[in-house]
């Protein structure tokens, strides 16, 4: 039966278009601004009126930013700690939601409630300043993976989703001779993948936009510094000449920019790459983060 439609009908779907249509206009624009802003000749910019399409095309303010000495090793680190720290980080934090998750674990909410603790509460920047420092971890590039390996938050994330899977595959498996590393590597995980998805897509996030901890702990090796922290420098460095003008990354005889440019810039280097990542974990994110809320 051919179902039809009611000129209500019609004219609420014609609103809805439009109302999604707008909503994404409103959410591109500020990207589209910023990238518009940093392809445009920065004296140009100074004038304004620069909305999603550059007036004066250059790739001027990207030489600027570019030619920055450790900006390539930042962005390498980068790279490297948002690699190593996801794929570890993700792996710990399920490990331990599998276990808590396992109903024969006698200390299950036990450790539960110590997950939950760290949710609350924290030691503060110096206690955590001190321990690293005693484990020996200040320039070294392990300081950027270990202090954040687990998060409670991701743990119980992970484990709201576990919970939801049939208790009856553990038990076959462990009838067909599996142990739990076994269930847990071939089973559980191949399981798990729309969480997973969204989990690593979270740390993969929190370690690339990380720079507090470059300048904590590892200012006194240049090779470890990051793109975040690069960024950041980059941002001091710009000096206000007693014109107006602006000098990229405080040197006398670079070609004049303006602030405004060298920080969209900035925005579009550090924003892209990751961005970029994004569409691959889109189709997991929601069940990702849904799925295992279902279970009450």
């Amino acid at each position: 039966m051919v179902q039809r439609h009611t000129i209500g009908d019609k004219l609420f779907n014609i609103f809805l278009y439009v109302f999604m249509v707008m909503m994404a206009a409103i959410t591109l624009y500020p990207f589209l601004n910023v990238l518009a802003i940093s392809l445009n000749d920065s004296v140009d910019a100074v004038r304004g009126g620069i909305h999603i399409w550059p007036r004066k095309f250059t790739l001027q303010n990207y030489r600027e930013v570019f030619t920055y000495p450790h900006l390539v090793t930042g962005f390498y680190i980068s790279v490297l700690r948002t690699v190593v720290g996801t794929v570890l980080g993700l792996v710990s934090s399920a490990m331990v939601a599998y276990v808590i998750s396992c109903r024969e674990f006698m200390f299950r909410r036990f450790v539960s409630g110590i997950f939950v603790l760290t949710l609350y509460f924290s030691g503060g920047m110096i206690p955590e300043f001190m321990l690293i420092r005693k484990l020996g971890l200040i320039n070294n590039f392990w300081v950027y993976i270990l202090p954040g390996l687990i998060s409670g938050w991701n743990v119980f994330v992970l484990r709201a989703y576990m919970d939801t899977l049939p208790e009856n595959i553990k038990e076959s498996a462990k009838l067909d001779g599996a142990n739990d590393l076994t269930i847990f590597f071939r089973l559980i995980l191949p399981l798990c993948k729309p969480v997973l998805a969204t989990i690593a897509l979270f740390i993969a996030v929190g370690q690339w936009n990380s720079w507090f901890d470059t300048f904590l702990y590892t200012t006194g090796n240049p090779s470890l510094t990051t793109l975040q922290y690069e960024m950041m420098r980059i941002l001091q460095n710009v000096t206000v000449s007693s014109t107006g003008s602006m000098y990229a990354l405080g040197q006398a005889n670079a070609p004049r920019v303006s602030p405004e440019s060298i920080r969209m810039t900035i925005t579009v280097v550090a924003t892209v790459p990751i961005v970029l990542v994004y569409p691959f974990l889109q189709k997991y994110f929601v069940k990702g983060l849904t799925l295992g809320a279902l279970k009450g």
